[in-house]
């Protein structure tokens, strides 16, 4: 039985007009990408869970870039995948997963304070890296997610994940700068001011702390998301009608921050989405 039959309402399939940072976001259909609240027992640790799943015609192959979120993501997977035990970090540009054959992933978002509570890891130790987690990387990453793979399905694993990190979050209460790092991050994504009453060196650190960037880059990549959104749900606006919803100083200054991370111009990026469109339309 999977959690959509156990929890009514929770499921939420995660679409094209969704801010995923899936640069191709016409894909996301085709892996079956799903999320998952967290409980409020684990809300300071967990942002959500999601699901993938995929099974691609043979030989056919898909280079997924991804404009990933400013936070650490644990991975469980399984098929056509690199490792069966995952941890990815924050990525300074866009990144690219194959997604070949068959497989299915189950992965826990952290939350800015998470990656210090469930492992021994440093941000700085899994920037722009996505890394095969053993024991010799790190025992106590690895055992929440080898007990989290033993689990037969989607509701269970997040029960068993919630529980665990339960756990973990009991044993190593946040302090107040990993929670100062959540209250910045969750401001950021809702286009606030920053919290008040802090200096902002003290944000500044809280930030470098728990996933290695301030908040100055984090609010340059979470604008850059929306801009990679809006250029796949409404790329004929052009980029200095985008620039202009998103605050840009003007046009240039969007295609250059684009092009840094993304590897490609606005306008490159909304004719590989037509490429692709074409390509997959029966």
């Amino acid at each position: 039985m999977e959690i959509r039959d156990r929890i009514p309402g929770t499921r939420k399939p995660i679409g094209r007009t969704d801010r995923s940072g899936v640069l191709h976001p016409e894909n996301l259909a085709r892996y079956a990408a799903t999320t998952y609240p967290a409980s409020a027992a684990i809300s300071e640790v967990v942002d959500h869970f999601w699901t993938v799943a995929w099974n691609l015609p043979g030989g056919e192959r898909i280079d997924q870039r991804i404009l990933t979120d400013p936070a650490v993501t644990l991975t469980v997977e399984a098929g056509h995948v690199p490792a069966e035990l995952v941890v990815t970090g924050v990525h300074r540009r866009a990144w690219t997963r194959e997604i070949a054959g068959w497989g299915a992933g189950f992965a826990i978002r952290l939350r800015p304070a998470g990656l210090a509570v469930v492992s021994d890891l440093t941000p700085e130790a899994v920037a722009d890296r996505t890394l095969a987690v053993g024991p010799a990387l790190d025992a106590r990453l690895y055992a929440l997610l080898r007990a989290v793979a033993a689990a037969p399905d989607t509701a269970t694993r997040i029960a068993r994940a919630t529980e665990i990190i339960s756990e973990m979050t009991a044993e190593r209460p946040l302090t107040g700068r990993q929670r100062l790092a959540n209250e910045t991050v969750d401001a950021i994504n809702r286009g606030d001011p920053l919290p008040a009453g802090r200096s902002a060196r003290t944000v500044q650190r809280a930030l470098r702390e728990t996933i290695g960037h301030g908040p100055a880059w984090v609010r340059r990549w979470v604008r850059l998301q929306e801009a990679a959104r809006q250029f796949a749900v409404d790329g004929a606006s052009g980029a200095a009608d985008i620039a202009t919803r998103l605050g840009y100083t003007d046009q240039a200054h969007l295609v250059n921050e684009f092009r840094a991370a993304v590897g490609r111009t606005p306008g490159e990026y909304v004719r590989a989405l037509h490429r692709t469109a074409r390509s997959t339309t029966p």
